[in-house]
């Protein structure tokens, strides 16, 4: 058995394609598929089935799976060990989250305390974070709701209080609180690109005993345009609306709030870089967790 073999192996278990996977890996298909079919042969089982024109893990894969997991983990360990000695890779913090709000501020702070480090900061939903911090693609990840897998911490920063966008003339404006279901009828205005999140704010509604009429799905910033022109309510969380400036009301729900998460890798040797930038952001949220509150 080889790491070569290892890594393949690893590729094909995320894409769940081989032709996909055999891109990645810039190999032709043939070769990808003839050395997962000589490790199964090795193992003497199956690591594969086949799910219409794609494939899943069997039982056996997952188990190999997570033991591949942590052979590369261990491996990045070493490597990052011996890079740390060299001041080569230690200074550089890769961070993926699900929404750049969530680290409004942060960066430069981090910046300015730790002039000598590097951030490499990409945006992803959920699945993409999580499978890049247990692949080992990435340090840290902030995402909404935590994320529950063994080989991930996952650290709740905030419950955000989320509350009812409406224009500044609309009939609701100066309640001091409203059950959801008074907007029944009204057209919604949702945020794109964030389906974790849309996912959330359809689920209150539900709660509240229907499905919003979604008429515009756009960024934060095209949002208070819509709103001004009386085009809609939206549910936001409220550090959003604060910065922006919108007309805001209380929702009398229970589970108007959003959670925000900070993950990593479990058993993994974080750098001083990625250490500090992970403290940051926790003593961040914790000191002003009352612009996360109405």
């Amino acid at each position: 058995m080889e790491l070569l073999q290892l890594k393949y192996f690893q590729t094909v278990a995320y894409t769940e394609h081989f032709t996909n996977a055999a891109r990645q890996l810039n190999i032709a298909q043939p070769s990808l598929s003839l050395t997962i079919k000589r490790l199964e042969e090795e193992l003497g089982t199956t690591l594969f089935e086949r799910k219409g024109r794609n494939i899943q893990l069997s039982s056996p894969g997952k188990i190999l799976l997570k033991h591949v997991n942590r052979i590369f983990t261990e491996i990045e360990n070493a490597q990052l060990e011996i890079r740390s000695e060299e001041q080569q890779f230690a200074n550089t913090i890769r961070i993926s989250i699900s929404n750049s709000r969530f680290l409004t501020g942060l960066i430069s702070e981090c910046v300015t305390r730790f002039p000598e480090s590097k951030i490499l900061q990409t945006i992803g939903v959920k699945s993409e974070i999580l499978t890049s911090l247990k692949k080992g693609d990435m340090d840290l990840g902030i995402t909404g709701h935590p994320i529950q897998d063994e080989e991930l911490e996952s650290c709740l920063l905030v419950n955000e209080d989320i509350v009812l966008v409406l224009p500044s003339n609309h009939k609701l404006t100066g309640k001091n609180e409203i059950s959801l279901s008074h907007v029944a009828n009204e057209p919604f205005i949702t945020l794109a690109n964030n389906v974790e999140y849309s996912d959330f704010t359809t689920m209150l509604c539900e709660k509240a005993g229907f499905t919003p009429n979604i008429s515009f799905e756009i960024d934060s910033y095209l949002l208070v345009e819509i709103i001004k022109v009386n085009q809609g309510v939206a549910l936001l969380p409220i550090s959003i609306c604060r910065t922006l400036g919108l007309n805001y009301i209380k929702i009398t729900d229970k589970s108007a709030k959003y959670p925000v998460s900070l993950s990593w890798k479990k058993n993994k040797l974080l750098s001083s870089s990625v250490r500090n930038f992970r403290d940051i952001i926790i003593s961040f949220y914790k000191d002003n967790h009352v612009i996360f509150k109405i």
